[in-house]
C-alpha cells in the first residue's frame, strides 16, 4: 500500500478539502435556520478570515472568538460584529485594546463576575460594549450559576455596560453518550438565567449555547442563538463521539511514512503538526482516514506510531497517509496555512492569519 496520492508539497501540512468544507458550512447553516437560531460561530477553530467571510456568506450573524488579540486581527481583516466568548479581564494594557475595538466593530464580551464588570465599566465609555453574562451548564470551568446571572447583570448595567443576555459552554457534551444530557443541562440553565435577568428588569434577548457535538439536541425554544466552531472540519473526537462520520471531515494533515517495523509505520507529523490532546475515551492520538482501523498509539514532537492492523497491508516507506487530528483547534494553531485541494489537486492556500492569537 502506497497510501494517497502524492501532492507535490513537503510533508507535514495541513490539508483542506474544499467541497467537504462547502458541505460542511451549508449544513451548519441550515440545521441553525431550521431551528430558527441565529448561527454565530467560534472562528478559533480555523483562525482564517477566509473561512470566516464563507460562513458570513452562509448566514452567520457574526463571529465569536476566543481572545483579545483574534478579535483584531479579524477586525483588521474587515469583520465587524464580534462576540469574545471569553470572560475576559481588562488589565491595563488590554483594556486600551478593547477600548480601541469598541470603536470600530460592534463588540460583545462575556462576564462572569461583578468585579469584572465593573472593571470593564471603568476602563470602557459607557454604552460602546455589549455583554453577555456567562453561566455554567454542567462543564464547570467559567462561568457564574444559572440563579446569580441577574446580579452580574445588574452590575454589568450600573457600571455602564449594555446587558443583552447570558451564555454558556455545553462542553461536558465533549464525551460518550453525553451528548443530548448536555444539551438538556444547558438549556435549563439558560432558561434560569434568563429568569433571573428578568427578575431584576434586564431583557436577556440573546441567549447563546450550543457546540458542535451537542448542536443536533439544542433547544431552539430556550436558545436564540448557536456557536459551533469544529463544525467546519470535523476531526477524530467528532468521529468518535458520534456527531459526525469520516466522510465529513474536511481537515487532514497530510504524512509520509519514514519508518517500520512490523505492523507499525512512523510518520512524519507528531505533536507539533498534530496537537497532542487525547481525551481519556479516545482511542488514539487521531486516526487515518485511509485506514479508519488502525490506531495511532504513540506520539512524540516530529513522529508518530500507527499501528496497523493485521488484516491490512502495511504502507510503504515514502507512502503517505493523512491523519484525522484529535482536536481540530489546536492542529490549527500550530500550522500557518492551509492547502486547500478540490478533487485531489490544489488549488489555493490560505494563511492561518490568527495563529498564535492567545493574548
Amino acid at each position: 500500500m502506497t497510501g494517497v496520492h502524492s501532492l507535490p508539497l513537503d510533508t507535514p501540512f495541513l490539508e483542506v478539502d474544499l467541497d467537504l468544507l462547502e458541505r460542511n458550512l451549508a449544513r451548519g447553516a441550515d440545521d441553525a435556520a431550521a431551528n430558527g437560531l441565529d448561527l454565530r460561530p467560534h472562528a478559533k477553530t480555523h483562525k482564517s478570515p477566509e473561512i470566516a467571510r464563507r460562513q458570513l456568506a452562509h448566514g452567520a450573524v457574526g463571529l465569536s472568538l476566543a481572545t483579545v488579540s483574534e478579535a483584531e486581527l479579524f477586525a483588521d481583516a474587515g469583520f465587524s460584529d464580534i462576540f469574545i466568548a471569553y470572560p475576559v479581564w481588562p488589565s491595563e494594557r488590554r483594556a486600551g485594546r478593547i477600548r480601541s475595538l469598541a470603536e470600530r466593530i460592534r463588540l460583545r464580551l462575556g462576564v462572569d463576575s461583578i468585579e469584572t464588570a465593573e472593571r470593564l465599566g471603568a476602563v470602557l465609555a459607557r454604552d460602546t460594549v455589549e455583554v453577555l453574562v456567562e453561566i455554567d451548564s454542567g462543564h464547570h470551568r467559567s462561568g457564574v450559576g444559572p440563579t446569580d446571572a441577574g446580579e452580574v447583570a445588574v452590575a454589568a448595567a450600573r457600571a455602564g455596560l449594555r446587558v443583552v443576555g447570558v451564555f454558556t459552554f455545553p462542553g461536558h457534551a465533549y464525551s460518550p453518550d453525553a451528548r443530548e444530557s448536555a444539551a438538556l443541562e444547558e438549556a435549563l440553565a439558560i432558561g434560569q438565567a434568563a429568569e433571573s435577568l428578568e427578575a431584576v428588569g434586564i431583557e436577556p434577548t440573546v441567549r447563546s449555547g450550543g457546540s458542535t457535538p451537542s448542536r443536533a439536541a439544542t433547544d431552539s425554544s430556550v436558545l436564540t442563538e448557536t456557536r459551533p466552531g469544529v463544525y467546519v472540519f470535523n476531526d477524530a473526537q467528532q468521529v468518535e463521539l458520534g456527531s459526525c462520520g469520516f466522510d465529513d471531515v474536511a481537515l487532514t494533515a497530510r504524512t509520509t511514512v519514514v519508518s517500520r517495523r512490523g505492523n507499525d509505520v512512523i510518520v512524519d507529523a507528531g505533536s507539533k503538526a498534530l496537537g497532542a490532546d487525547r481525551a481519556a475515551w479516545a482511542s488514539g492520538y487521531g486516526r487515518v482516514l485511509e485506514l479508519p482501523e488502525a490506531r495511532i498509539t504513540a506520539l512524540s514532537e516530529h513522529h508518530a506510531t500507527v499501528r496497523i492492523p493485521d488484516s491490512k497491508p502495511v504502507p510503504e516507506l515514502g507512502g503517505e497517509l493523512r491523519i484525522v487530528p484529535n482536536h481540530v483547534c489546536n492542529a490549527v494553531n500550530l500550522a500557518n496555512e492551509y492547502v486547500v485541494v478540490q478533487n485531489g489537486e490544489v488549488i489555493d492556500s490560505w494563511p492561518v492569519v490568527a495563529r498564535g492569537a492567545n493574548t
